[in-house]
């Protein structure tokens, strides 16, 4: 069975050859991940440069160290969740860092997103005193799915070591991929990310331009969601431009890190992503323009501006904890697709009446639709191009697609054409190099004539 046909339900028993987990990082997603060790019956030793961070764990149970040393010592596997590679570097590295705690046959696991020639460097360290490495990057399958262990990993390293840590993955969430050496499995996140991120950026100048147009915010969204237009960015994330908060659950530095590490790898490949490098562009935009601790979607704020408009739907609250709402009790019901990914059931409710569209709004809003579509499909192409400069085959970047943040209508409809040639049919081909970015990557204002 494929990690992609595995059904959510399946979880991989305790490991009886795990007891101790040292686990460094309690930001929003390092939290979620300790709970469910604790949960599951691991003794968990943390640490985080934030003290305050890690106050609702050690509430639960775990146990806390001022240093990444003395929470790696004595643990069978060591976690670390940070936000940046030079934080994962430090922390790893150095008298206090985590390998001067860490004994032979431990294992040291990065779920982070970082540079992989980093953690290639941290793992070469680690090798010289018996430590085994792996690097497995994590993706939400939902918003915020680390909440419900809604997440996928994506495993790079010695398979002995995946083998002694599968348990402990599947604890902290849905499915993990051996994707083979480190830097496959970053290289495997990267790509997931940037279709996500193209998406949100496309939908967010989408949903400008139909505003500009007359067409309120919500009836263009409502649209989107059910149309070949429609992906996680557009379903879960766009609720969150409608309430103004623009996403508390990660923060622009992220974000901007992120592109900037996918373009980096692009740069290395050979892989040209006209696409991605655009959004990179309008990401370092954001991130020039906006406090780095600001929320990512921030970045749809460049379109807001350019179109001379505001999403933000007057008295709507998205409902998650994570919005304009931050008392919003947790998601207590979920749905299941078709594919088996999980997310969670949210009712949304605008305290403003949809109005009658003209034929104009309708038009635009199809074409729209189209345009969406459209990009969906040319920035998988981009992400097959850069899983493939990796050593990646095409059935192993099909699934993690499907398996991540990344995943849209038109990856889900089309997955099976992706092999070794490019799908192409009468109603979406496309010449297979792009020249000219789409106009919903740019923020230029468009007005209808």
């Amino acid at each position: 069975m494929s990690a992609a046909e595995a059904p959510r339900a399946m979880r991989a028993t305790r490991s009886r050859d795990v007891e101790r987990i040292g686990f460094i990082g309690a930001g929003s997603m390092g939290r979620p991940m300790i709970a469910k060790l604790l949960h599951a019956g691991y003794q968990v030793d943390v640490s985080d440069i934030e003290p305050a961070a890690a106050k609702d764990v050690v509430e639960k149970g775990a146990r806390w160290h001022d240093a990444p040393r003395d929470a790696a010592r004595d643990c069978d596997i060591v976690i670390t969740c940070l936000p940046l590679p030079d934080d994962v570097f430090d922390t790893m590295t150095g008298e206090q860092g985590a390998l001067a705690g860490m004994a032979p046959r431990s294992v040291w696991i990065d779920t982070s997103t970082t540079d992989y020639h980093n953690t290639i460097e941290i793992a070469r360290r680690a090798a010289a005193i018996g430590v085994d490495s792996l690097e497995a990057p994590v993706s939400s399958l939902s918003h915020m799915g680390v909440d419900f262990a809604n997440v996928s990993f994506f495993v790079g390293g010695p398979s002995e070591a995946y083998g002694r840590c599968e348990a402990v993955l599947q604890t902290m969430g849905a499915v993990s991929f051996p994707v083979g050496d480190i830097g496959q499995g970053q290289s495997v996140k990267l790509l997931t990310n940037l279709l996500f991120y193209t998406a949100a950026v496309a939908s967010g100048q989408a949903l400008c331009q139909s505003v500009q147009e007359g067409v309120p915010a919500q009836q263009a969204w409502r649209k989107f969601v059910a149309s070949s237009a429609n992906s996680v960015a557009v379903e879960q994330f766009v609720p969150f431009l409608l309430d103004g908060s623009y996403d508390r659950s990660c923060t622009l530095e992220i974000t901007v890190k992120d592109m900037g590490l996918t373009v980096h790898l692009a740069d290395e490949l050979g892989v040209g992503l006209p696409i991605g490098r655009a959004v990179e562009r309008r990401y370092s935009e954001a991130g020039r323009k906006f406090d780095r601790y600001d929320s990512h979607l921030r970045v749809v704020e460049l379109a807001e501006v350019a179109f001379g408009v505001r999403l933000q739907v007057p008295g709507y609250r998205a409902p998650s904890k994570y919005g304009a709402d931050p008392a919003h009790p947790p998601d207590q019901e979920f749905l299941t697709d078709r594919v088996g990914r999980v997310k969670p059931k949210r009712g949304h409710v605008f305290p403003l009446d949809d109005v009658p569209l003209s034929d104009i709004q309708m038009r635009l809003l199809n074409s729209l639709v189209g345009e969406l579509t459209h990009v969906n499909r040319l920035i998988l192409d981009e992400a097959f191009d850069l899983g493939r400069g990796m050593g990646l085959n095409d059935g192993l970047i099909r699934d993690v697609i499907t398996w991540s943040v990344g995943a849209s209508a038109w990856s889900d409809s089309h997955a099976q054409q992706y092999g070794n040639e490019r799908p192409m049919d009468s109603d979406t081909a496309i010449a297979p190099a792009v020249t000219t970015v789409p106009h919903l990557i740019c923020p230029t204002r468009r007005k209808l004539s």
